[in-house]
């Protein structure tokens, strides 16, 4: 399943490429990436795992940019 999700609060192009490199790290995860300039984050993962991989998705970003928000 592939989906695209906005991102609220993404201000630092470094941590757009922290967030992508650690998402597409994440078991069962085939691609992942972050555009900064559009703030939007691009998931494809197994389907029957995508919510787990999400609230996955979710912590990453916290840890990295406190303020930065997944908009599920």
């Amino acid at each position: 399943m592939k989906k695209v999700f906005k991102l609220a609060e993404l201000d630092c192009a470094n941590c757009a490429a922290k967030m992508e490199r650690a998402i597409g790290k994440i078991e069962g995860v085939t691609y992942a990436a972050v555009n900064f300039m559009a703030q939007k984050l691009t998931v494809e993962a197994d389907d029957a795992r995508f919510d787990e991989i999400m609230q996955a998705a979710v912590k990453i970003c916290k840890k990295i940019e406190p303020d930065c928000k997944i908009l599920l």
